[in-house]
């Protein structure tokens, strides 16, 4: 990852607003064997098909796209009646390079990890999330309680930290390749994390999606993870969330001026 502060930023184009400006955006790099999939298994780095039954999920940031629900991409809208209408990063739910899994995203998508002599803690700069995951062998929470990063219990296989989790909510998908998709719910997702260092400055991270209502197959993903002296910047995500209000006040206004123009004059 580079560091924030070589990137270039460049002044807004004209008739262009803007969103994040460039400081803050992490330039994606090639992992050191050059694969060109983070997919590990199946062999070709192929996702495996999907299920007759699972759902697809496909956002939009410029227009609506008219789906039944709930919403389970992170980035986008079904429609703009309401907050239950936009993407989950929207909403500040979830973020998109949040996980879990953890994937690659645009910006602050550095993670610290500490532990303590009974758990394990996974803090995402993006939404600063912490996941929890105990190491004593206490078993899963009852089956109908569900939690949008599923159930975590942690134990170690040698040097490598095994994250397993279950209990995902059905409120989400079982696997969002990117911000704009949502492939299957949560809900029969049984999802297994590997942390192994390989190195004084780098973790191979592993995630192992399994669940058969979504995908034929289970699938390995495998991503290095380097350490980095950019610090952990705050991610108040709520805090001066004008995009999704002005979202939804927008969209009054023009439903405001739609009855107005085919009512006529009084």
């Amino acid at each position: 990852m580079r560091a924030r502060a070589q990137l270039i930023d460049r002044l807004p184009q004209a008739g262009d607003p803007g969103g994040y400006n460039v400081f803050w955006v992490d330039t994606p790099g090639v992992v050191d064997d050059r694969r060109t999939s983070l997919i590990v298994d199946p062999p070709d780095g192929k996702l495996p098909p999907l299920t007759p039954e699972a759902q697809h999920q496909v956002g939009s940031l410029s227009e609506d796209v008219p789906d039944s629900g709930p919403v389970r991409y992170r980035a986008g809208g079904s429609g703009v009646d309401g907050p239950e209408d936009r993407g989950l990063s929207e909403r500040c739910i979830l973020g998109f390079a949040h996980g879990p899994p953890l994937t690659p995203g645009g910006y602050n998508q550095n993670i610290q990890l500490f532990q303590t002599p009974s758990h394990v803690v996974i803090l995402n700069e993006m939404v600063h999330d912490p996941r929890i995951v105990p190491l004593d062998g206490r078993p899963h929470l009852p089956g109908n309680v569900r939690q949008w990063n599923g159930d975590a219990r942690g134990h170690w296989e040698g040097d490598t930290l095994v994250i397993e989790s279950t209990h995902f909510t059905d409120k989400t998908a079982s696997f969002a390749p990117n911000a704009l998709a949502a492939m299957g719910t949560g809900e029969h997702l049984r999802l297994t994390e590997r942390f192994t260092r390989v190195g004084a400055d780098l973790l191979r991270y592993e995630y192992t999606v399994d669940d058969p209502t979504t995908f034929t197959r289970p699938f390995t993903a495998a991503i290095p993870m380097r350490r980095s002296d950019v610090p952990m910047f705050e991610y108040a995500c709520h805090e001066g969330n004008y995009g999704l209000l002005n979202i939804l006040r927008g969209a009054r206004v023009a439903e405001h001026a739609a009855a107005a123009a085919t009512s006529g004059p009084r």
